[in-house]
This record gives C-alpha cells, structure tokens and sequence, in this order.
C-alpha cells in the first residue's frame, strides 16, 4: 500500500526491514477523494497526516477576492502534511486535484515512530526539509523566473519526482490536472498559460494535452528553465 513512499524514501537512504514495517503499522485508514474536494481546511485540528498514495493533491491558499495560490503540488508517495504532527493545524488548505487515494498516519503513530526508530524519524524529518526545498524553488520562480521559464521549470521538477516513484520518463508523464490549475500553481492567468504552452509546443520543447505532458527535448526544456535538480537532494546518504 505504501510502495511509492517507500521507493521514494529509499532512493535517498536506506530504510531497514524494521523501519519498513514501522511505516506500513503507522499506516491507517485508506480514503478515496475525488476530484476537486478540499479534504483539509486552513486551522482545522489535525490527528493525523496525510501519505498520498495515488493521485494528485494541492496545498493552496484563497485570497478573499476568490483568486486561489497553489503552493505545492504532491504526488505518489509524498506526504502531504506531515508538519502537522507538531503544528497540529495548517495555515493552508489540501486539496484533491485529481481523484485520490489517501492513507491517514495517526499523530500518536508518528510520535512512536521518533520514539522507537530515531533514524526513520530523521528520514521523516528529511522530507519535511525537502517540501520547505520545493517551497524555496517555487517562490524564485513567482518572484524572478518569467511565465515561460517557471512553466518549463514545473514540468522539469515534476518529470523528476513523478520518476523516483516510476511514473515519468524522459519522454513524459500522466498529469491529469487542468490548465486553470497549472495557472494557480505559476501565479498566471489561463490565459496567459495557453499562450505559454503554445509557444513550449513551437519550440518543440513540451506539450501539454488531454492530461498528459509529452516531452520532446528534456535539454532543451531544463535549458529554458535553468533546471538545476540540486534542490530536489536526490544524493543517496544515511541521513
């Protein structure tokens, strides 16, 4: 059931037979979501985290004039919220971008995890280090990267991340969300974003269509984008 976090975990340290076990007892209620449905909301009291298991979830933000900011997006095998073991609550929504599977990891579960197994409980510590990582990045490409640059950078971290759990390749990926998600995710109006993907598809680069990317020229496309994978820490070492 855990498979994807697993392989995401282990492509950066080794996890032990034991610490594997850990995980899968951890491992609660699984809960299917469908398509745009917020499961988590801004202060809500939280008792446990939330391990994606298929799907695609978001972390966002609403402004009171109705715009929405993505501000991450998750994949297989990510934790969505494991902050909230010691917040306890979240300054943002989570949200299903795409139908969803979820498993929900108690706090108490969690907290005999750090107990019992230090060197998983620094693994875990780990991811919550690189999601404030993806959050860095994607804040240079709002604040410094232009539209057509910080659209090319998305589709370069997501090619990465969605193949350290066997869902991408060189050539391209399932992503079965919408352009006005793509746009909430770049800071960018829909249509902004369709002239940026017409002008990625001319320059034979990329193609986004019908909830897939296609990748032409993955050089090319990381040239563009200045993609440097250095913040995705995807060095092998005992944490």
């Amino acid at each position: 059931m855990i498979d994807k976090h697993l392989m995401k975990l282990r492509a950066r340290d080794d996890i032990s037979a034991e610490e594997e076990q850990a995980l899968r007892d951890a491992a609660g209620e699984v809960i299917h979501y469908p398509a745009n449905r917020t499961f988590i909301t801004a202060g809500q009291e939280l008792s446990c985290s939330t391990l994606l298991l298929d799907g695609i979830i978001a972390r966002y933000k609403d402004l009171s004039d109705g715009q929405r900011q993505i501000t991450e997006l998750h994949v297989a095998g990510d934790f969505a919220d494991l902050h909230s073991f010691t917040l306890k609550h979240l300054d943002h929504s989570v949200m299903a971008l795409t139908p969803a599977r979820i498993v929900q990891v108690p706090h108490e579960k969690l907290k005999d995890i750090t107990e019992r197994h230090p060197h998983l409980a620094r693994v875990l510590w780990f991811s919550t280090n690189l999601d404030a990582a993806i959050h860095r990045e994607w804040e240079v490409s709002l604040g410094r990267r232009n539209a057509l640059q910080r659209t090319a950078h998305i589709f370069c971290e997501l090619q990465v991340r969605l193949g350290i759990v066997g869902l991408a390749s060189e050539q391209g990926y399932a992503l079965p969300i919408t352009q006005v998600d793509l746009a909430e995710c770049l800071g960018l109006t829909s249509v902004h974003v369709n002239r940026v993907l017409k002008e990625l598809r001319e320059r034979a680069l990329v193609e986004f269509r019908s909830g897939r990317v296609t990748i032409t020229d993955l050089a090319g496309l990381r040239s563009l984008a200045e993609f440097d994978p250095a913040y995705l820490y995807l060095d092998k070492r005992r944490r």
